[in-house]
């Protein structure tokens, strides 16, 4: 990572209120790993120095705006990861919580292994599969303290696919763009569906680039209906309570 690098990502780590001195070198060797990989397999659109350490990094670290995941010894899904996005930078951060990044398409995961292994993440466990699966095996459902999900799908399918995932209590934090209203109002009426709701919508502008962005949480208040997760991929063509796409 260049010293320009290294300024980009120090200053927006500094917006969201979060110092990352000690972590700049792991950051870096991060940068290497993807750039490299990415040479040889598609993993990210992603390519130059500026656009992975705001768009990937930084914009990743925004996750921790609102502490939605302090606590030790979380356990933390981050479904539909893609390269390890946000559980990689996230894992740089915090030691003590554990993550489990998932997504269907097995080089991506591959990657995310490699990395984890090359950083000595030992607290990040890789898995190739899907939500709707997890969701109705009994050794994950109702086994996670948090669901993260960065810019992967609507609201009502977020819903859907994170909360029979989580304990009662727990929370999905889901990072978005801008949000209409009329995704937001499906996504309260999906998540009522399947045992929760929304607390918090939180608008802000992404460090440096001043990107909108938006982080929503949806709490876990009770048991999901068995009915929930619908099989692999109905949540996405049919949507709770949403016919947008």
């Amino acid at each position: 990572m260049t010293p320009e690098g290294e300024a980009l990502l120090r200053q927006g780590a500094a917006e969201l209120g979060l110092n990352v001195d000690a972590q700049v070198p792991a950051f870096a060797a991060l940068l290497d790993l993807l750039v490299e990989a990415n040479s040889r397999v598609n993993l990210t659109a992603l390519k130059t120095e500026s656009d992975i350490v705001l768009k990937h990094f930084v914009d990743s670290l925004s996750c921790l705006r609102g502490g939605h995941l302090d606590g030790e010894g979380l356990r933390v899904l981050d479904i539909g990861t893609g390269a390890g996005f946000p559980s990689l930078p996230l894992a740089i951060m915090n030691s003590q919580t554990d993550f489990t990044p998932l997504d269907s398409i097995r080089k991506k995961i591959d990657f995310v292994r490699a990395a984890s292994a090359s950083l000595n993440l030992t607290n990040v466990s890789p898995q190739v599969g899907r939500a709707e699966t997890l969701g109705r095996d009994a050794d994950y459902r109702e086994g996670y303290d948090r669901v993260v999900c960065r810019a992967v799908a609507a609201l009502p399918i977020l819903a859907e696919l994170g909360l029979p995932l989580l304990k009662t209590g727990g929370r999905l934090v889901a990072q978005k763009g801008p949000i209409s209203e009329d995704e937001l109002r499906a996504g309260r009426r999906a998540a009522g569906e399947v045992g929760g709701r929304v607390t918090v919508v939180d608008a802000f502008t992404l460090p440096v680039l001043g990107d909108a962005r938006t982080l929503v949480v949806i709490e876990k208040t009770g048991p999901t209906p068995a009915k929930y997760p619908r099989r692999e991929g109905v949540p996405n063509q049919q949507p709770l309570f949403w016919t947008a796409r």
